[in-house]
Protein backbone atom coordinates (compact mmCIF):
# COMPACT_ATOMS: atom_id res chain seq x y z
CA UNK A 1 0.00 0.00 0.00
CA UNK A 2 1.22 3.19 -0.52
CA UNK A 3 1.73 6.10 1.36
CA UNK A 4 0.49 9.42 1.41
CA UNK A 5 2.44 11.81 -0.64
CA UNK A 6 4.43 13.73 2.47
CA UNK A 7 3.83 17.06 0.42
CA UNK A 8 -0.10 16.67 0.51
CA UNK A 9 0.25 15.79 4.15
CA UNK A 10 1.52 18.96 4.86
CA UNK A 11 -0.94 21.17 2.90
CA UNK A 12 -3.86 18.92 4.96
CA UNK A 13 -1.99 20.11 7.83
CA UNK A 14 -1.48 23.58 7.02
CA UNK A 15 -5.38 23.89 6.29
CA UNK A 16 -6.26 22.24 9.67
CA UNK A 17 -4.17 24.87 11.48
CA UNK A 18 -6.39 27.73 9.08
CA UNK A 19 -9.57 26.07 10.40
CA UNK A 20 -8.07 26.11 14.09
CA UNK A 21 -7.50 29.72 13.75
CA UNK A 22 -10.70 30.14 12.01
CA UNK A 23 -12.80 28.83 14.88
CA UNK A 24 -10.07 30.64 17.84
CA UNK A 25 -11.17 34.13 15.98
CA UNK A 26 -14.85 33.14 15.79
CA UNK A 27 -14.93 32.35 19.43
CA UNK A 28 -13.45 35.45 19.84
CA UNK A 29 -15.16 37.84 17.49
CA UNK A 30 -18.79 36.71 16.67
CA UNK A 31 -18.97 34.56 20.04
CA UNK A 32 -17.10 37.22 22.16
CA UNK A 33 -14.93 35.14 24.35
CA UNK A 34 -11.60 37.68 25.18
CA UNK A 35 -8.39 35.02 24.71
CA UNK A 36 -5.87 35.24 27.91
CA UNK A 37 -2.17 35.61 27.47
CA UNK A 38 -2.07 31.74 27.34
CA UNK A 39 -4.27 31.11 24.76
CA UNK A 40 -2.76 33.40 22.61
CA UNK A 41 0.68 31.78 22.73
CA UNK A 42 -0.64 28.64 22.00
CA UNK A 43 -1.76 30.64 18.86
CA UNK A 44 1.54 31.58 17.99
CA UNK A 45 2.01 28.12 18.37
CA UNK A 46 -0.51 27.33 16.13
CA UNK A 47 0.62 29.63 13.63
CA UNK A 48 3.83 29.00 13.33
CA UNK A 49 3.11 25.17 12.98
CA UNK A 50 1.00 25.99 10.37
CA UNK A 51 3.77 28.01 8.46
CA UNK A 52 6.05 25.26 9.23
CA UNK A 53 3.91 22.91 7.23
CA UNK A 54 2.83 25.08 4.59
CA UNK A 55 6.66 25.80 3.51
CA UNK A 56 7.34 22.24 3.53
CA UNK A 57 4.62 21.72 1.42
CA UNK A 58 5.34 24.39 -1.12
CA UNK A 59 8.77 23.22 -1.12
CA UNK A 60 8.58 19.66 -1.50
CA UNK A 61 11.91 18.11 0.14
CA UNK A 62 12.96 15.06 -0.31
CA UNK A 63 13.21 12.28 2.94
CA UNK A 64 16.27 14.59 4.42
CA UNK A 65 14.06 18.07 3.98
CA UNK A 66 10.99 16.21 5.06
CA UNK A 67 12.05 14.79 8.41
CA UNK A 68 13.80 18.78 8.91
CA UNK A 69 10.16 20.41 8.26
CA UNK A 70 8.59 17.70 10.79
CA UNK A 71 11.34 18.12 13.38
CA UNK A 72 10.66 21.58 13.28
CA UNK A 73 7.04 21.18 13.01
CA UNK A 74 6.90 18.40 16.00
CA UNK A 75 9.19 21.33 18.28
CA UNK A 76 5.87 24.10 17.31
CA UNK A 77 3.13 21.21 18.67
CA UNK A 78 5.31 19.92 21.41
CA UNK A 79 5.62 24.16 22.52
CA UNK A 80 1.89 24.52 22.13
CA UNK A 81 0.65 21.38 23.68
CA UNK A 82 3.26 22.15 27.06
CA UNK A 83 1.17 25.28 26.96
CA UNK A 84 -1.88 24.07 26.64
CA UNK A 85 -1.00 21.15 29.48
CA UNK A 86 -0.27 24.15 31.33
CA UNK A 87 -3.82 25.80 31.13
CA UNK A 88 -5.40 22.42 31.43
CA UNK A 89 -3.63 22.01 34.94
CA UNK A 90 -4.61 25.38 36.24
CA UNK A 91 -8.32 24.68 35.55
CA UNK A 92 -8.00 22.21 38.06
CA UNK A 93 -6.55 25.09 40.61
CA UNK A 94 -8.66 26.57 43.08
CA UNK A 95 -9.21 30.32 41.65
CA UNK A 96 -8.04 31.23 45.01
CA UNK A 97 -4.76 30.19 44.62
CA UNK A 98 -3.94 32.28 41.72
CA UNK A 99 -3.85 35.75 41.48
CA UNK A 100 -6.45 37.91 40.13
CA UNK A 101 -5.59 38.91 36.60
CA UNK A 102 -2.26 40.20 34.83
CA UNK A 103 -2.38 43.89 32.63
CA UNK A 104 -2.78 43.23 28.90
CA UNK A 105 -0.51 41.28 26.50
CA UNK A 106 0.41 44.30 24.72
CA UNK A 107 1.04 46.00 27.85
CA UNK A 108 3.58 43.64 28.88
CA UNK A 109 4.92 43.76 25.54
CA UNK A 110 5.75 47.52 25.81
CA UNK A 111 6.78 48.19 29.42
CA UNK A 112 8.59 44.06 30.50
CA UNK A 113 11.82 42.89 29.55
CA UNK A 114 10.76 39.40 27.16
CA UNK A 115 12.15 37.00 30.39
CA UNK A 116 9.23 38.88 33.09
CA UNK A 117 6.55 38.16 30.33
CA UNK A 118 7.28 34.62 29.58
CA UNK A 119 7.43 34.07 33.52
CA UNK A 120 4.33 36.29 34.01
CA UNK A 121 2.54 34.39 31.15
CA UNK A 122 2.61 30.83 31.96
CA UNK A 123 2.40 31.33 35.77
CA UNK A 124 -0.74 31.83 35.15
CA UNK A 125 -3.76 33.80 36.59
CA UNK A 126 -7.86 33.17 37.76
CA UNK A 127 -8.52 34.73 33.82
CA UNK A 128 -6.46 31.38 32.27
CA UNK A 129 -8.18 28.81 34.84
CA UNK A 130 -11.55 30.14 34.23
CA UNK A 131 -13.46 27.83 32.24
CA UNK A 132 -15.90 30.12 29.87
CA UNK A 133 -17.00 27.72 27.45
CA UNK A 134 -17.29 24.06 26.86
CA UNK A 135 -18.22 21.86 23.66
CA UNK A 136 -18.91 17.97 24.65
CA UNK A 137 -17.80 18.76 28.38
CA UNK A 138 -14.11 19.91 27.09
CA UNK A 139 -12.76 23.25 27.92
CA UNK A 140 -11.19 25.53 24.91
CA UNK A 141 -7.12 24.23 26.54
CA UNK A 142 -8.47 20.62 26.53
CA UNK A 143 -9.46 20.85 22.85
CA UNK A 144 -6.63 22.92 22.13
CA UNK A 145 -4.12 20.25 24.00
CA UNK A 146 -6.17 17.87 21.83
CA UNK A 147 -5.37 19.58 18.06
CA UNK A 148 -1.71 19.89 19.51
CA UNK A 149 -1.29 15.81 20.49
CA UNK A 150 -2.75 15.26 16.69
CA UNK A 151 -0.22 17.63 15.69
CA UNK A 152 2.75 15.80 17.29
CA UNK A 153 1.15 12.54 16.10
CA UNK A 154 1.42 13.96 12.44
CA UNK A 155 4.83 15.03 13.09
CA UNK A 156 6.40 11.84 14.42
CA UNK A 157 4.65 10.18 11.13
CA UNK A 158 6.26 12.87 8.98
CA UNK A 159 9.46 12.29 10.88
CA UNK A 160 9.54 8.39 11.21
CA UNK A 161 8.18 7.34 7.44
CA UNK A 162 10.54 5.33 5.20
CA UNK A 163 9.27 6.64 1.93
Amino acid sequence: MALANPRTLFLLAFLGCLALMGGALYLEHVVGLDPCPLCIVQRVFVILFGLVCLVAALHGPQRGGRRGYAALALLMAAGGAGTAARQVWLQGVPADQLEACLPSLEFMMQALPLQEIVSLVFHGTADCAEVTWTLFGLSLPEWSLLAFAGMIVFSLYQLLRRG
